[in-house]
């Protein structure tokens, strides 16, 4: 449906089996990830499984974790970095997926693309007030992330209770919902 708009042509990155209790809403694979084919396969994903308190057996092992990105392809490059995801990709595929993965008891919303879509009036006016939030959505079983990319740091420096808070409750939940898993 897209492939006249995407540099690199089409290469979903998805990961999703109906054993996975955790889903995780990114944003869309990079250059390196388009290329490997595994998601999270770059310096975000590092942090964001150290994050997770998990190792990358764990975090690969699909029994464990979806991953269902708001686009699943590498979209181009931009002015600032890498365009956004493609619109038409989660209205078309989210639903679709999500009926197969009857098991997720915690999704993890990574920046704003997919705290728009999960969160909908719910999300807060900015990205950093809605991670400021997160105690909120718990409840529903989302939690609100700020990217792990690298180019994150000044916003992880600024706000040191995200890391100070946010990410010992992420992961003791984790291990909570893959039943007591030790931690990575």
């Amino acid at each position: 449906m897209c492939a006249t708009h995407l540099p690199l042509g089409p290469r979903p990155v998805v990961r999703a089996d109906p054993r996975a209790r955790i889903l995780i809403v990114g944003q869309a694979p990079g250059t390196k990830v388009h290329v490997s084919g595994t998601p999270w396969d770059d310096a975000s994903g590092k942090r964001l499984r150290d994050w997770l308190g998990v190792t990358p057996d764990q975090f690969y092992d699909p029994t464990q974790f979806a991953i269902v990105p708001m686009g699943f392809c590498y979209p181009g490059r931009g002015q600032g970095g890498d365009n956004p995801p493609r619109p038409e990709c989660a209205p078309l595929w989210h639903d679709r997926v999500l009926a197969e993965l009857p098991n997720i008891k915690l999704t993890l919303l990574i920046g704003t693309y997919a705290q728009t879509r999960y969160l909908g009036d719910q999300r807060k006016s900015t990205l950093g007030d809605t991670v400021c939030a997160w105690r909120d959505y718990v409840a529903e079983g989302y939690l609100p992330l700020v990217h792990p990319s690298p180019r994150n740091g000044i916003w992880l420096r600024k706000n040191p209770w995200f890391e100070a808070e946010v990410v010992p409750y992420l992961r003791a939940h984790v291990a909570r919902v893959l039943g007591g898993l030790t931690p990575g």
